[in-house]
């Protein structure tokens, strides 16, 4: 009988090489789980427009601000028979009294809803305050003087940045005497939304105004500070809350029955004018857990500058845009963000693939077992499977229930595999001991991102050395021979 010629086996160099190549075969798969990832967070974000829709989006308060309207002369170029002439010509424009004081009290009341597997923050908030407002003595230096001004034509608004959610009905009071409120006319920063009400106010002295309005919108609440002092205290039984804007809070308090914040912002941190012919526009609105501003509100916002540009060139009377104003932002977030952490673990998957392959690996040069191509393809597989997993249960039952379930799953899936592969319940205790280790250094890492580095760094050099001292006597170009 003719004796069969014992196969070659490959060398420790080239098993090495071919178990990189199944690692970034599995990339394609990996990147397309990144993408599912994306693709989820996106309808989440579709379904939590639908929640809102009708209630309200993310609210941006400005005001109070009083707006008297004043004639004043332009010098005006045409061109006729191609001769340029000036003259000079009557306008009417606009001037923008800030508050000298305003000190705001909001209290908000949070409630979620759902839609099918989604959730969305809502809620209801009662805004009040008490502002005060003077001319400077020094008016004229501001390029109009008292006698130019219509008071009869004053007015006073207030603004809310999603007129929807203005169901609660609102109040004006000047010295205590009641104003009777009229939709729209709200001030640029609030994209041109809101409530006003015609002033019985000439100019002389103090003017106190009380406002008081409910509010409807969903994951933000914005203030705009103006003027000299404004003062605003927010509190809420919302425990998560995050605080954007350009300013923090002086003080804050949040436990387990809610937070408190209180802000105080001073007219030089402003850098805006006691009176100005130009209405600061739409600020940018983060609250902190990268959540901006509806669409719709900066929509309004370009209109806004669109139409205030237009009535510039034409010398009309219609309000001016000038710059950016600044918000104070109080967000309402969920407690967990599971796509964010979803996210950032599947970040990790090659982690996960890396270290499980490299145990296969030491255990086919060194331990003398054998491992295919194909087995370390299958591992992979299911490493891959355990982020699609997390995020479909994730959605469902919540982030850390999911992640307990798909991590124990994937663990017995593959440590049974590796029974089979290795050919010993040992290391496939081992594999799962090791997988163990990983999905819990995994769920340190989400909930520890400030170390994450620094953790992930010192695995690494460990695993490092780790396989260095394993593979100290391996001859990685030596081709040895399995018997027949």
């Amino acid at each position: 009988m003719e004796q069969q010629a014992p196969r070659k086996e490959r060398s420790p160099g080239i098993k090495l090489l071919f178990v990189a190549l199944v690692g970034m075969v599995l990339t394609v798969p990996l990147m397309l789980i990144y993408a599912l990832v994306y693709d989820r967070q996106d309808q989440s974000r579709t379904a939590q427009a639908a929640i809102n829709a009708g209630w309200g989006g993310p609210q941006v308060v400005a005001g109070p601000v009083v707006v008297v309207p004043f004639r004043t002369t332009q010098t005006q170029n045409e061109e006729v028979n191609g001769k340029v002439t000036s003259r000079v010509i009557e306008v009417e424009k606009l001037l923008y009294i800030s508050p000298v004081t305003n000190a705001v009290k909001t209290e908000i009341a949070p409630q979620e809803r759902t839609k099918s597997i989604y959730r969305s923050v809502l809620y209801e908030a009662n805004v009040s305050g008490t502002a005060s407002f003077a001319l400077p003595d020094d008016l004229a230096r501001f390029g109009v003087t008292r006698e130019r001004l219509m008071w009869d034509r004053a007015e006073l608004r207030m603004g809310a940045s999603d007129a929807r959610g203005l169901t609660g009905g609102g109040t004006l009071k000047a010295d205590g005497k009641q104003l009777t409120v009229q939709p729209g006319k709200g001030p640029a920063a609030s994209g041109g939304e809101g409530f006003f009400a015609f002033l019985p106010w000439n100019g002389e002295g103090t003017l106190s105004v009380d406002y008081a309005f409910g509010l409807r919108g969903s994951r933000s609440l914005s203030l705009v500070p103006r003027g000299g002092r404004t003062q605003w205290a927010v509190q809420s039984p919302w425990t998560s809350p995050s605080f954007g804007g350009d300013f923090l809070p002086d003080k804050r308090d949040i436990a387990a029955s809610g937070f408190k914040a209180a802000y105080t912002v001073d007219k030089l941190a402003l850098g805006q004018p006691p009176v100005a012919m130009e209405d600061p526009g739409f600020p940018n609105i983060d609250d902190g857990a990268g959540n901006y501003a509806s669409s719709a509100a900066y929509a309004a916002r370009d209109a806004a500058e669109a139409a205030s540009a237009a009535a510039a060139a034409a010398g009309g009377a219609d309000e001016v845009v000038g710059g950016q104003a600044r918000a104070l932002t109080v967000g309402l977030v969920e407690p967990v963000n599971l796509y964010s952490k979803v996210d950032r673990s599947v970040k990790y998957g090659f982690l996960f693939i890396g270290f499980t392959f490299l145990a296969y690996f030491l255990f086919d040069v060194v331990g003398g077992a054998r491992v295919a191509a194909a087995e370390y393809l299958l591992a992979g597989a299911g490493l891959v499977l355990f982020f699609a997993l997390l995020l479909a249960f994730a959605e469902v039952i919540g982030f850390t229930p999911a992640y307990l379930a798909a991590s124990a799953a994937i663990i017995a899936l593959l440590t049974a595999y590796s029974a089979a592969v290795l050919g010993s319940w040992l290391r496939a205790r081992f594999m799962g001991a090791l997988l163990v280790g990983l999905y819990a250094l995994l769920f340190v890492l989400l909930n520890l991102e400030a170390w994450s580095l620094l953790i992930g760094s010192v695995l690494l050099f460990a695993a490092l050395a780790g396989v260095m001292y394993a593979t100290r006597n391996v001859e990685w170009s030596a081709v040895g021979r399995r018997e027949g």
